[in-house]
C-alpha cells in the first residue's frame, strides 16, 4: 500500500483512541472494559508483525454485534451512557481498518468528539485538565502523520510539544466562543439513560438496608453552603431532602400523595437563617435545605411533606437561596389520611418487633416513654458500622434481635417501625447531616458521604419532631461527622491534609461558579460591562467574528514575519545557515548556482577554510542527492558541524 502510515504514526493513533476510551472508563460496562483494550492491544501487536487491516467479513459483523450489545444493555443507543459506549466501541473497531493517513485522521478526529463528550458526565476542574492532556496526545497523533524521517531524534517529545502549542493557540478562540456563544435553556444531553436516570449519585426515593453504603463511601462534594451570617452549630446541620412514608416490609418509599397535598404548615420559632446552596448535578429534583426551610427559592416549591423540589431536574450545577429556621413547629394538626399513612405497617413482617412495641404500650408508657425505651434499646448493645451483616425477609427483627449492627438507615428504619407498632405516627427523612467547614472559602462543604437518614414522629401539640436514633448509638456521627464515626480515612483528618483539601475545594468551587454555572444571566451580566446591554445572537455572532478575524490577522502576521527564511527539513535549515554565514563574507550563493560551483567560488575567498568547507558541501550533496531519505543521525551530525563552522581569516 503506497500511502501506508508508519508504525509510529499508527501507535500514536492507537494511543489517542485508548486515552479517549479511558476517559469514559468510569461509566463503561464490564464487557467494554475487557473488549476495548483487547481490541486495541491486539491490533497494535498484529500490525507490528506486519499484518494488514482486518478483513471486511470480520469488521462488519463486529460493528453489528456492538450495536446489538449496546441496545440490549441500555434498551437504546441514544443518551449519554449508550452513546459513549457506542462511540468508544466504534473507535476501537476503526483501528481494525486503519492503514492510511486518511483513516488515521478520521479516527483521531472522532476521538476528539468522543473525548469531549466525557465532559457530559463530569465537568470538574481536574477532569477537564485530564481531558486537555489527552487532547494534547490527539494533536500529537495528528502531527505524527506528517512526513518525517523515520529515525528523527526525540520525535515523540517534539510531537507532544507541538500538540501542546496547538492546544494553547486554540485557547483564546475557545474562551471567546465560551463567552459569546448563546447559552441554551437546557443542555443538549438531556436524554435520560437507563431507568430514567442519568447516572449521577445522590439520594433516592427508596431506602432499604444497605442502600446508602456506596453513597457513604463517596467523598465527592454534594453541596457547598454559603451562610450570610454565622453558621448553625454542628448538631443543627440537618439538610432535609426526601420524606419516606410507605413501607412494604423491606423498602421505604416516598408517597406520591405528597405531590398533590398542601404543604404542611410550618411555624418559625427562632431567628431565620439565610444562606445560598451550590448543589452539584444530580439529575433529580430534590433540593436539600437546612431543616426546616420556610421560604422556597425561585424555580422550586414545597411538597405536602415539606420537601423542597425544583421545577426541573438538576442536570447541571445550580445555586439557590433559602431561608430556614432550626427551631420550628411542623404540622400542628394531622389529618386522618396523613395519620393512617404514618401508622401503616405491612402484614406478616417482623412479629417480634411488633410485640416489643406493643409491650411498651401495655406497660402504660406514654409517647415520650416509648421513644426513650427505643433509644435506650439502641444504646444498650448496638454498634455503628458501614459494613453490617446482610438482613433477610424480616429485616427489622433480624437487626433488633440478632445482628445489632448498622448505620443510619438501619436505625431510622427500625425506629420508625417500632413507633408505628406502638401507635405513634412516624416517618423516615433522608438528606445530609453535618459537613466540613472550609475556612479558606468560608463555606460549609457537604459531601455525599454526609448522607444521612433520621426520623420524625408526630406528637400532639408539638407536630412533627425530629428524632435521630443514630445519635443514640454514635454521638460522634452527629457531633463530629461521618468520617469520625467510622474512624475511616484518619490520615485525611490531619491539619496539613485538611489545609490542602480546603484550598483544592476552593478552586473547585470557583470553577463551578465561574465556568460550570456560566448561564445566560451571567453571560448578559458580563457582556453588559463591555457595553453590550441586550445581546442577541446576531450581536454575539458579530463580536465573535471580529475576534476570529483579529486572531487570524495576528496569526497571518506571525507567519509572514519570517517569509524570507528558507523552510524545509533539518538538512535544508542547516544548509541555509551555512549559506548565511558565507554570505556575510561576501560569497552569497546565486539562485541558479549549484553547491559545487558555489564551493569553487568560496575557496578563492576563504582558502584557509577550504578543506572544512569542502567536507561540508560534499556531505550535503551526499545527503541530499545520494539517497531517497537521508539518515537522521548523519543529518544531525551535519547540523552540528555547520553550527561549529567558522570562516578562518587569512594570515
Amino acid at each position: 500500500m503506497r500511502d501506508r502510515i508508519g508504525q509510529h504514526a499508527f501507535e500514536m493513533t492507537a494511543a489517542a483512541v485508548a486515552l479517549t476510551c479511558a476517559a469514559h472508563a468510569m461509566h463503561l460496562p464490564v464487557w467494554a472494559w475487557i473488549a476495548l483494550p483487547s481490541i486495541i492491544a491486539l491490533r497494535v501487536v498484529t500490525r507490528r508483525r506486519g499484518a494488514g487491516p482486518s478483513p471486511m467479513w470480520l469488521r462488519i459483523p463486529a460493528a453489528v454485534l456492538l450495536l446489538v450489545v449496546v441496545t440490549a444493555e441500555y434498551g437504546t443507543v441514544f443518551g449519554r451512557e449508550p452513546g459513549s459506549v457506542l462511540g468508544c466501541g466504534l473507535l476501537a473497531l476503526k483501528l481494525l481498518e486503519t492503514e492510511r493517513a486518511r483513516d488515521a485522521r478520521v479516527a483521531i478526529g472522532f476521538s476528539g468528539f468522543v473525548l469531549i463528550s466525557a465532559l457530559l458526565f463530569t465537568q470538574t476542574l481536574w477532569f477537564t485538565l485530564v481531558a486537555s492532556l489527552a487532547l494534547v496526545v490527539l494533536l500529537a497523533a495528528l502531527v505524527s502523520l506528517q512526513p518525517a524521517p523515520a529515525a528523527t531524534p526525540h520525535r515523540l517529545r517534539r510531537e507532544l510539544a507541538l500538540g501542546a502549542r496547538l492546544l494553547a493557540w486554540g485557547v483564546p478562540l475557545a474562551a471567546a466562543g465560551f463567552v459569546l456563544v448563546p447559552r441554551l435553556a437546557s443542555p443538549l444531553w438531556g436524554s435520560q439513560d437507563r431507568n430514567g436516570q442519568q447516572g449521577h449519585s445522590g439520594l433516592d426515593e427508596r431506602m432499604q438496608p444497605g442502600a446508602f453504603s456506596d453513597l457513604l463511601l463517596d467523598d465527592s462534594p454534594a453541596l457547598r453552603v454559603y451562610f450570610d451570617a454565622k453558621p448553625p452549630p454542628q448538631r443543627d446541620l440537618y439538610f432535609r431532602a426526601i420524606v419516606l412514608s410507605e413501607f412494604d416490609g423491606s423498602t421505604w418509599k416516598r408517597s406520591r400523595r405528597a405531590d398533590f397535598l398542601r404543604p404542611e404548615d410550618a411555624g418559625r420559632n427562632g431567628t431565620p437563617i439565610d444562606y445560598t446552596i451550590a448543589i452539584e448535578p444530580t439529575d433529580r429534583r430534590w433540593l436539600p435545605a437546612l431543616d426546616l426551610a420556610t421560604v422556597a427559592p425561585q424555580g422550586a416549591h414545597f411538597t405536602g411533606t415539606r420537601e423542597l423540589v425544583a421545577d426541573a431536574p438538576v442536570g447541571q450545577a445550580r445555586e439557590y437561596r433559602v431561608r430556614s429556621s432550626t427551631q420550628y413547629t411542623l404540622a400542628s394538626t394531622l389529618g386522618p389520611r396523613e395519620r393512617a399513612l404514618a401508622l401503616a405497617l405491612p402484614d406478616g413482617f417482623d412479629p417480634r418487633s411488633r410485640a416489643l412495641a406493643e409491650s411498651w404500650r401495655k406497660a402504660g408508657r406514654d409517647d415520650d416513654a416509648v421513644v426513650r425505651a427505643a433509644l435506650d434499646l439502641f444504646r444498650a448493645s448496638f454498634s455503628y458500622t458501614l459494613s453490617p451483616p446482610l438482613l433477610g425477609r424480616n429485616s427489622v427483627d433480624e437487626f433488633l434481635f440478632e445482628t445489632q449492627q448498622g448505620f443510619c438507615e438501619h436505625y431510622a428504619s427500625a425506629f420508625v417501625f417500632l413507633m408505628r407498632a406502638a401507635g405513634i405516627p412516624a416517618r423516615v427523612v433522608t438528606g445530609y447531616q453535618g459537613g466540613w467547614w472550609n475556612p479558606t472559602g468560608s463555606y460549609l462543604l457537604v459531601r455525599n458521604s454526609d448522607a444521612h437518614a433520621w426520623t420524625e414522629i408526630w406528637i400532639e401539640g408539638r407536630g412533627w419532631v425530629r428524632v435521630d436514633p443514630t445519635a443514640a448509638v454514635s454521638p460522634a456521627r452527629i457531633s463530629l461527622g461521618a468520617q469520625a464515626a467510622t474512624d475511616s480515612d484518619a490520615w485525611s483528618q490531619a491539619g496539613w491534609v485538611r489545609a490542602i483539601r480546603d484550598r483544592f475545594d476552593v478552586v473547585n468551587g470557583l470553577w463551578t461558579r465561574a465556568i460550570i454555572r456560566f448561564d445566560g444571566l451571567r453571560q448578559r451580566g458580563m457582556l453588559t460591562s463591555f457595553g453590550i446591554a441586550d445581546p442577541n445572537p446576531g450581536d454575539l455572532l458579530l463580536v465573535l467574528s471580529a475576534i476570529l478575524a483579529g486572531v487570524l490577522a495576528i496569526a497571518t502576521l506571525w507567519a509572514l514575519r519570517d517569509l524570507g527564511r528558507v523552510r524545509g527539513d533539518a538538512l535544508d535549515r542547516a544548509w541555509s545557515r551555512l549559506g548565511r554565514r558565507l554570505a556575510r563574507e561576501g560569497v552569497a550563493r546565486e539562485p541558479n548556482e549549484g553547491p559545487l560551483d558555489w564551493l569553487a567560488r568560496a575557496r578563492t575567498v576563504a582558502p584557509a577554510s577550504a578543506s572544512t568547507l569542502g567536507d561540508l558541501v560534499q556531505d550535503y550533496v551526499d545527503l541530499r542527492y545520494g539517497a531517497p531519505e537521508p539518515a537522521a543521525d548523519r543529518v544531525l551530525a551535519f547540523s552540528r558541524a555547520v553550527r561549529k563552522f567558522r570562516v578562518a581569516r587569512a594570515a
